[in-house]
């Protein structure tokens, strides 16, 4: 029974995740963690970690993770499948109209106001993370992480090189997190 309740979570998450792996978070989320219960907040938010540092797109990462989590190497097939049926099925059945229609102004118009709802939904996914609606009010969020957050959004802006940000952001991380509680 718990093969089909994941497998069709993750048929409804792949049909409703519009805009890739991120905005898909927030669905993934409430679906796992809130409807279902299957996971903490904690445990979604060391997935998702998890998930971003593992080559390939987040949300199969995070399917495939999720899914083993919970009913094992079985899980993480049926999740990781049913993720990924939705977008395959549509992008074959779609793609030929498109490549018709490509120069019509109301296809047009369509992809572009599927930018700002993407956008709507990775900020979605964020807010979730960090402000969880769970009733125990579970976060992994601390004043080092805001401090961090702040560091990483001053880069960009400055134009730092991600990949240095992403070294730095460890580094500080390792040692915020695993040697300073040690040593204290």
């Amino acid at each position: 029974m718990i093969y089909l309740q994941l497998f069709l979570s993750y048929l409804k998450i792949g049909f409703f995740g519009f805009g890739g792996g991120y905005a898909m978070l927030s669905l993934i989320q409430n679906e796992i963690v809130e409807q279902r219960g299957w996971l903490t907040a904690t445990q979604f938010a060391d997935i998702v970690a998890v998930s971003q540092i593992t080559p390939g797109p987040i949300a199969i990462n995070s399917a495939t993770y999720i899914g083993y989590t919970i009913a094992g190497f079985a899980g993480s097939v049926i999740a990781t499948f049913a993720v990924c049926l939705p977008s395959l099925t549509l992008m074959l059945l779609l793609t030929r109209f498109f490549l018709r229609h490509r120069e019509n102004r109301f296809v047009q118009s369509v992809v572009k106001a599927v930018g700002p709802v993407v956008v709507g939904m990775i900020a979605s996914a964020a807010l979730l993370l960090m402000f969880p609606r769970s009733g125990n009010n579970e976060n992994f969020t601390d004043v080092w992480s805001w401090i961090l957050f702040a560091a990483c959004l001053y880069g960009s802006f400055r134009k730092v090189n991600p990949i240095l940000m992403i070294i730095l952001s460890a580094a500080v991380g390792v040692v915020l997190y695993a040697i300073v509680p040690m040593c204290c």
